[in-house]
């Protein structure tokens, strides 16, 4: 894995954690610039799953398993957009609620696949 795609990855999440929280805070759903934020933190995720993907077939072997380093690099891809797909159903401030707590997810979830791959100890 890129340690410093993995960084970016967790910390705009948690950005966007914060950013929607708020909204969420000031009793308002998601606007379309807080789209745009999970568009950013979606496509930073699918950037790191091609790359986990081609790492792998290239011979790379996460330390803890290629099962579960694939299961974790589909759901960080799915976390977000299923959130932003939610957040347009629910028109509230749940809705930024939701999107709030699938950044933070995310941001978990980034430290978890530096983990299996090798990063912590490896």
């Amino acid at each position: 894995m890129i340690d410093a795609l993995t960084v970016a990855l967790g910390v705009t999440a948690l950005l966007l954690a914060a950013w929607c929280g708020f909204a969420a805070y000031r009793d308002q759903p998601t606007k379309d610039w807080h789209f745009i934020g999970m568009a950013v933190v979606a496509l930073l995720a699918i950037v790191q799953l091609i790359i986990g993907v081609v790492r792998l077939a290239g011979g790379a072997d996460p330390q803890q398993g290629v099962a579960i380093f694939v299961a974790y690099l589909i759901g960080s891809a799915l976390a977000v957009p299923v959130a932003a797909f939610m957040s347009l159903t629910e028109r509230t401030r749940w809705g930024s609620a939701t999107v709030s707590a699938a950044a933070v997810v995310l941001a978990v979830l980034e430290v978890r696949l530096y983990d299996i791959w090798g990063g912590v100890g490896g």
